[in-house]
């Protein structure tokens, strides 16, 4: 199986990789925000903390592939002393970006860290 290119890019640490997948319209439904994160400006910033700043030791684990072309992309991280457990969920635009991506992570604890880690850099990552 061919791996997705955005959990190619992930694991290479290719941040502009990472962006060229993006769709310009993208949606990303955060498990710590009750709005989504919109457009590729803000989604890229968001990367780019989560990147640098938060995950550590980031690894994809399995790629699951739907007949409609939706990957299931599952990881595992640490969050400073925390185990992270996720999956990205990534939907396509006709041009093949990534126009819908919903992060789930476990358990509650992973949760409640990425918020705090995210916490800090939130204004930059909206505001830009």
């Amino acid at each position: 199986m061919t791996l997705h290119p955005f959990r190619t890019a992930v694991e290479a640490r290719d941040h502009d990789a990472m962006v060229a997948m993006l769709h310009d319209d993208i949606v990303l439904h955060s498990p710590i925000a009750f709005e989504p994160f919109r457009s590729k400006a803000v989604v890229a910033r968001l990367l780019g903390v989560l990147l640098e700043h938060v995950f550590d030791d980031f690894r994809y684990t399995d790629e699951l592939v739907a007949d409609d072309g939706t990957h299931a992309l599952v990881f595992r991280s640490r969050i400073g002393d925390k185990d992270v457990e996720g999956l990205d969920l990534v939907r396509h635009a006709d041009d093949g970006r990534i126009n819908d991506f919903t992060v789930m992570v476990r358990p509650l604890s992973a949760a409640t860290a990425l918020r705090d880690a995210i916490g800090p850099h939130y204004p930059s990552i909206i505001g830009g």
